[in-house]
């Protein structure tokens, strides 16, 4: 029984659901916007904020974490020396859910997941 779970499964095994956690994630570290499902943004932003978070510290042992947890090292260059300093001050928080129109094909509720400029 999944009583009092609170995590987003999306309906998939473990496997794939971090590996689509994984891409949508470096999808939004290098274009800094993405437009998903309502579901999907939400469980990113879960997945995204802590990695920002860690980017803010620069050094060679924060580079290898972010770089294991994203299995890209462009993502993680771009998390330590663009999104790092830009969110410096800033507690928390460095992303956004904003709503749009429906998707034609199936009407699944679509956002726009981008950070806070």
């Amino acid at each position: 029984m999944r009583h009092q779970k609170r995590t987003f499964t999306l309906d998939r095994k473990a496997a794939p659901r971090k590996a689509l956690f994984k891409t949508l994630a470096i999808s939004l570290i290098t274009h800094e916007r993405i437009v998903t499902t309502a579901i999907k943004a939400k469980a990113v932003r879960q997945f995204v904020e802590p990695l920002v978070t860690k980017g803010k510290t620069k050094s060679v042992h924060t580079m290898r974490l972010l770089e294991q947890r994203l299995g890209n090292k462009t993502a993680a260059r771009k998390l330590v020396e663009v999104l790092g300093p830009r969110f410096a001050d800033r507690k928390g928080g460095y992303t956004r859910i904003t709503k749009i129109a429906s998707r034609q094909g199936d009407a699944a509720e679509q956002v726009v997941l981008e950070f806070v400029s």
